[in-house]
């Protein structure tokens, strides 16, 4: 199965580099723009729609076995953990704890705002020296 893989991802860097190797040589649609408003004698807007040459057919075939080896890979890789994994990735998660008898919080929970001594009254000026009228 190791060298099944291995073949796979050989193909599949392979046939990805030949994507984008076809892609990059093939002349685009875009390109005959300016012969469709009068610089040239394009028959329609976006250039040709005949049957596809050489080029675009090996990128949709290139395209197709870079598809089949990613599906190959995955199917490999699931089969490799099949037992180990879990069936979903939720069910490794572990549920939050309660609230201990301590008085302290759970997690997320906010804490209580700390009482405020009767003495000492935030909202009160001290009048010092260092205090600057607004």
């Amino acid at each position: 199965m190791q060298i099944l893989a291995t073949i796979a991802v050989v193909v599949q860097v392979l046939s990805a580099i030949g994507v984008i190797v076809l892609v990059l040589l093939q002349h685009g649609k875009g390109a005959d723009m300016g012969a469709a408003f009068g610089s040239g004698s394009s028959g329609s807007l976006f250039g040709a729609t005949g049957s596809a040459n050489f080029l675009s057919r090996m990128t949709a075939v290139l395209a197709t076995v870079f598809f089949v080896c990613t599906l190959a890979l995955a199917f490999v890789a699931n089969s490799r953990t099949g037992a180990r994994s879990p069936a979903s990735v939720m069910d490794a998660v572990t549920p939050p704890a309660t609230a201990p008898a301590s008085g302290v919080p759970a997690a997320g929970v906010p804490a209580p705002a700390p009482a405020v001594p009767a003495g000492n009254d935030a909202t009160q000026k001290s009048g010092g020296p260092g205090d600057i009228p607004k």
